[in-house]
């Protein structure tokens, strides 16, 4: 896979420890700076590595048992009822930040008139398969 090249430090690297609400020994949780929804989180491997197809065994396992609870976490504080899970992969992937960090993002009946086709609306053109 082609290395992830950006411009900037990354932001992931120097987290202050009061940002990250849940660890492990790989990887950590905090909550989104600039969330979409009450709840949304971050879960970031402490390894700096761009892509999720780079992780190590041990990395990939220790990133899901944090969205694992993470999961469990929020569903105790603020009850939504839904997830969307994503990563952007890649810049092609609309990849800003060259740390890999899967975006845990609670869902609320309401918070739009009609949610279908969830992740399918990166593309919005290709979103709407249903009649």
């Amino acid at each position: 896979m082609k290395k992830i090249e950006f411009s900037s430090p990354c932001p992931f690297c120097s987290l202050p420890q009061a940002r990250v609400i849940d660890s492990n020994a790989t990887a950590m949780t905090i909550r989104d700076g600039y969330p979409v929804s009450l709840g949304h989180s971050l879960l970031i491997p402490k390894r700096h590595i761009g892509s999720f197809f780079d992780l190590s065994k041990q990395e990939h396992h220790d990133i899901l048992e944090l969205l694992d609870r993470a999961k469990v976490a929020i569903d105790k504080e603020f009850q939504p009822q839904g997830y969307n899970i994503g990563i952007n992969d890649g810049t092609v992937a609309g990849q800003t930040v060259p740390h890999l960090h899967m975006h845990l993002i609670p869902r609320y009946t309401g918070d739009l008139p009609d949610p279908r086709g969830g992740v399918r609306w990166v593309l919005p053109d290709k979103a709407k398969y249903w009649p």
